[in-house]
């Protein structure tokens, strides 16, 4: 029997609360992390219950860049003189030059990854293989109690501990998103249904199927059957690429598009009715699930190039396609039943191997704040409401607060898994806490006037974000 964790003097409470306690160490509570760091009197941590800081290490394929300017790293939009920028990362790296000839607007997602893991590996405060249990409020005390595990290099638990703070923020993340139709074949390990955050790990795997399937119409997808095409045999490429959308459709990339990703829009869409926010964000969709332009002529010219020497290559792309239910046939190959609405047809699909680029999910809060339920404000679909300062609304009796970062699309809209938006939010979110303007806000970003009341081009100031204002808070939830 194994014995229970005791807990480790260096993860005892202490009497002095914390500032701030930040819950996962992605890039956005990486980006809150390395903005408050120049605060000296903020005193903070960060926990993650992973040994080391990666970013989709399955979706880094050779060549693959972010949908996003290097500009959106994890500090330049609030402060561009931060050491932490990713110019300066290149700095120490001896590769600014290198960089200015390149002439990338666009940099690929292992530098990405790379330049974070270097914030990572060099910003103090953060902790990683610390798994947080639970969030509690402590109304004896007035301070939110975090408890977590301490992991050991094999991820078992090897001592508990507790740290209490004013604040929170909750940066969790996503999870893969995997159909229900698909779930029971994606668990089962025999079966070669992989998620595309996944990918890599599995591509070997992949190459050798006979018949490779990819389902989604988004830039994962489309990049993951691109990667496959090319390094398919001319003739036998043996790939489908189904997808519910009803084209393999262009993301949204105009110059006034793209300013649905400002602060002026985030504000416009939060002070909306709650069942106009509702209706707009599916609506929305080819803002942030479409393919970039350079990616499908990518896909068409590998295509057309397998098309000189006479033929078509073997591979089906086929739009407006559901996956009714799935199944396995003897103990090799995955059934597919497809159906077109448009058509009011079905059909079977038999395939060796199925790859979902079905996306990602908001991964649920209920667990760890459970001890918190009582204390937080829903709205009529029972999800939290979240203010324009990105904090969960509370109880009045809670007097510290809760910050929540990539878990508020149904708040503040598309943006809100946006890297661009990272830094803006980030600097919000140390404005509301620390009372003061650390990070001044610039009051328009955007050309387009959302609305005709002028409210998105007002960022709020110091005396806005008292907490006397919660209430009108609540009332902008509609």
């Amino acid at each position: 029997m194994t014995a229970a964790p005791t807990p480790h003097p260096a993860t005892l409470p202490t009497e002095a609360p914390r500032d701030l306690v930040g819950i996962g160490i992605g890039p956005f509570n990486l980006s809150l992390a390395a903005l408050a760091h120049p605060l000296t009197e903020l005193d903070t941590a960060f926990y993650d219950q992973r040994p080391a800081f990666h970013w989709h290490p399955g979706l880094l394929i050779d060549g693959a860049t972010l949908q996003v300017p290097f500009l959106a790293d994890l500090v330049t939009l609030a402060d561009p003189a931060s050491d932490w920028s990713f110019l300066n990362y290149l700095k120490t790296r001896e590769r600014l030059f290198p960089f200015y000839f390149a002439e990338r607007f666009h940099i690929q997602r292992a530098e990405y990854d790379a330049y974070c893991r270097w914030v990572s590996e060099n910003l103090p405060g953060l902790h990683f293989g610390h798994q947080v249990d639970a969030v509690r409020w402590n109304p004896e005390r007035a301070l939110f109690e975090v408890d977590f595990t301490q992991l050991d290099a094999d991820g078992e638990a090897e001592a508990l501990g507790r740290t209490y703070t004013k604040n929170v923020a909750l940066g969790i993340g996503t999870e893969p998103f995997v159909p229900e139709p698909l779930k029971p074949l994606a668990d089962a390990p025999t079966v070669p249904v992989i998620h595309s955050a996944d990918y890599l790990t599995h591509r070997a795997r992949l190459l050798a199927a006979e018949h490779v399937t990819v389902i989604g119409s988004g830039q994962s997808g489309a990049e993951i059957f691109l990667d496959l095409l090319k390094h398919r045999p001319e003739g036998h490429e043996k790939l489908h690429w189904l997808a519910r959308t009803e084209a393999f459709a262009p993301m949204e990339y105009s110059k006034l598009g793209l300013e649905h990703f400002t602060p002026d829009y985030t504000r416009y869409f939060h002070a909306l009715p709650e069942r106009e926010r509702d209706h707009l964000v599916p609506a929305q969709w080819q803002l942030h699930k479409g393919i970039d332009a350079d990616t499908i002529a990518a896909i068409h010219d590998e295509l057309y190039q397998r098309t000189l020497h006479g033929g078509w290559p073997d591979a089906t792309l086929t739009p407006g396609v559901s996956v009714r239910t799935a199944g396995r046939v003897a103990t090799t190959k995955i059934e597919l039943h497809l159906e077109h609405r448009r058509q009011s047809a079905r059909s079977r699909l038999t395939t060796d191997a199925v790859v979902l680029a079905t996306g990602y999910k908001e991964r649920p809060l209920d667990g760890m704040l459970a001890g918190l339920d009582p204390y937080i404000r829903r709205d009529s679909s029972e999800r939290p409401r979240i203010d324009e300062q990105f904090r969960l609304v509370l109880d009045d009796s809670v007097t510290g607060a809760l910050y929540v970062q990539n878990a508020e699309r149904h708040t503040h809209g598309v943006g809100a898994p946006d890297l661009g938006l990272a830094a803006w939010r980030s600097a919000t979110i140390l404005n509301s806490l620390t009372g003061k303007d650390p990070y001044p806000q610039p009051r328009r970003t955007a050309f387009t006037s959302f609305g005709l009341t002028g409210h998105e081009h007002r960022a709020p100031g110091p005396a806005q974000r008292q907490a006397g204002e919660r209430g009108t808070m609540v009332k902008l939830q509609g």
